[in-house]
C-alpha cells in the first residue's frame, strides 16, 4: 500500500515537472495577424471621434483608467 501511494506521488511530482517544461504556443499565428489588424475588426468605425468623446470623459468625469492604454506622468492635461 504505501509502495502504490509512493509510487503515485512520484509520478505525480514528474507529470507537474514535465507540464511545466512545456513552452506556450501562441493563439494567434503571425500570418494570422493581419486579418485580426483589418479595420473592419474594430468596435467603432471612427477611432478619432471616440478618442475626443473618451477624453471628454474624462475631464468632465476625474475618471481615469479600465479603457486598456497604460500611461505615466501626472494626468494633467
Amino acid at each position: 500500500m504505501k509502495m502504490r501511494l509512493a509510487l503515485l506521488m512520484v509520478s505525480l511530482v514528474v507529470a507537474s515537472l514535465l507540464g511545466a517544461c512545456a513552452a506556450p504556443q501562441p493563439w494567434v499565428k503571425p500570418y494570422e495577424r493581419e486579418r485580426l489588424a483589418d479595420p473592419i475588426m474594430q468596435f467603432s468605425r471612427d477611432a478619432l471621434s471616440d478618442k475626443h468623446r473618451e477624453h471628454v470623459r474624462v475631464v468632465r468625469e476625474g475618471a481615469r483608467g479600465a479603457t486598456g492604454v497604460q500611461g505615466g506622468g501626472c494626468g494633467c492635461n
